[in-house]
């Protein structure tokens, strides 16, 4: 992937994560696994806990402050937030986006929503990429969003186990052309078939909420053994996909890889990608100390590779996600490409997180 000067980068990026953690052992003790099993095979060695401010669209708010502090950008600059906060936020039937910009004084933006589960950051970023080579006008592309999916798993439910590992955070990437960490092709691959094997059962249309199943207002599985089977077939083989064809339509082989910045998954699962890539494993970060936060562990892998000291200038990275219904995407950056705002001023190496 040879860096344009005039492509869209990510001039600056953030998370924030809240302190509180559920240990193994309190996880254990809830959920009837022994302690070992959480921490091995889950790979949970601490599970974000919210507090009792760090409502999605507020932690959005604090992660893309410091986003626009690192890319030397005012809230003012921004000309559109692409808000990927997921639909469980502070209220239903709400665009979580305008509150956020409100909130940040992004005065001059037009926001809007988008959802892909999980791989929600990866898809916006595509779609800031792509606004601003379709509009001359547009700029400065804020993307952001909060994640609290945590809420709605019931650890004595051991049909959701696999999303145990759910909890709290946000992050946030200031977009820009011509300067950043240059964006790349993407590569995305969605299977209907399993659209309603994950879901909170009441609410919507088909059930509405009532007082008398206010408790199934959680995240379910209707069919365990049936999404397992059809995953253990196809998920391993997707993610392969997405990441070899990001990066062969970005010009280079898997080879050229520097790091890849992947979502929590079970530890066997993340050594099993990585394997199936021929990456060795200091090429990624396991995120057993925070859990799965969702569409944020992308951005949280980038930054703490950042601080590690594993980014260099011209590095080839891939950001790859899963988000159930189901998807599989990844998209590539160049990073430091030449015309960048720098990896200190981009992602703040040396700094603890907003």
């Amino acid at each position: 992937m040879k860096a344009d000067p005039r492509a869209p980068g990510v001039t600056g990026l953030a998370t924030y994560v809240p302190e509180g953690r559920m240990t193994p052992d309190e996880i254990a003790a809830v959920s009837g696994l022994p302690a070992w099993v959480v921490r091995d095979k889950l790979g949970l060695h601490g599970r974000v806990r919210p507090g009792p401010d760090d409502q999605p669209t507020a932690m959005a708010v604090r992660a893309a402050r410091t986003a626009l502090a690192r890319a030397g950008r005012a809230a003012s600059d921004v000309d559109v937030v692409i808000c990927m906060t997921e639909e469980h936020k502070k209220y239903p039937v709400w665009t979580a986006g305008i509150k956020l910009a409100h909130d940040l004084g992004a005065t001059n933006a037009y926001a809007y929503d988008v959802g892909q589960k999980c791989g929600t950051s990866v898809l916006a970023l595509k779609l800031a990429h792509d606004t601003l080579v379709a509009d001359p006008e547009v700029n400065v592309v804020l993307v952001a969003g909060g994640y609290r999916n945590g809420d709605l798993i019931d650890l004595t439910d051991p049909q959701v186990r696999f999303m145990y590992n759910l909890g709290a955070g946000a992050g946030a990437l200031v977009v820009e052309r011509g300067r950043g960490h240059a964006i790349g092709p993407a590569h995305v691959i969605t299977d209907g078939s399993f659209s309603l094997d994950v879901l909170v059962p009441v609410g919507g249309t088909v059930t509405p909420l009532t007082p008398a199943n206010v408790a199934d207002y959680r995240l379910q599985v209707p069919d365990p053994e049936g999404m397992k089977l059809r995953l253990e077939r196809r998920s391993m083989a997707h993610f392969v996909t997405v990441v070899r064809e990001a990066v062969r339509k970005a010009g280079a082989t898997l080879e050229d890889v520097a790091y890849l910045a992947m979502l929590h998954v079970k530890p066997s699962a993340h050594r099993h990608l990585l394997t199936a890539l021929g990456l060795d494993e200091d090429r990624s970060i396991y995120l057993a100390d925070y859990g799965h936060l969702g569409q944020v562990d992308q951005v949280l892998s980038l930054e703490l590779a950042a601080q590690a000291g594993k980014l260099r200038e011209g590095d080839l990275v891939v950001l790859v996600a899963a988000g159930v219904s189901y998807v599989w995407n990844a998209i590539t950056l160049r990073w430091g490409a030449p015309g960048s705002a720098g990896e200190g001023a981009a992602v703040g190496e040396g700094e603890g997180r907003a």
